[in-house]
């Protein structure tokens, strides 16, 4: 498995991001410092997206033409995505819907967040 995580800082906030990855991992629901997310209308854009996957559910989709599949789950701050067997390039592709909604990745394997602060 591999995790992606997203979410957005308020304006002039900043947090150490591997706690926030924690809280996030341990379903706190109300995070200081984070910003609510469109959860709903990300999770629509996904589902647009891998239209041509098989929904198992409504927050899992598997490649049935392919490698991988993906569970994402969601608190009104955060977005995460469990990838399980899924090409880089699929990967990718949900780095950049998440982008659309200017929420920038953390990667905990590395770990690091890719975006304009520094830490």
């Amino acid at each position: 498995m591999y995790e992606l995580l997203f979410w957005n800082y308020i304006e002039g906030i900043y947090l150490n991001h591997h706690e926030v990855y924690e809280a996030i991992i341990e379903e706190q629901s109300d995070i200081d410092g984070l910003e609510e997310l469109p959860v709903q209308i990300i999770l629509n854009r996904i589902a647009k997206v891998f239209l041509k996957w098989e929904k198992v559910d409504e927050r899992s989709w598997k490649n049935n033409d392919g490698l991988g599949a993906f569970h994402i789950r969601t608190t009104p701050q955060s977005i995460k995505i469990d990838c399980y067997g899924t090409e880089g390039k699929t990967m990718d592709t949900l780095v950049n819907i998440m982008e659309e909604f200017n929420c920038a990745l953390y990667d905990p394997q590395v770990p690091q967040r890719y975006d304009d602060m520094a830490e």
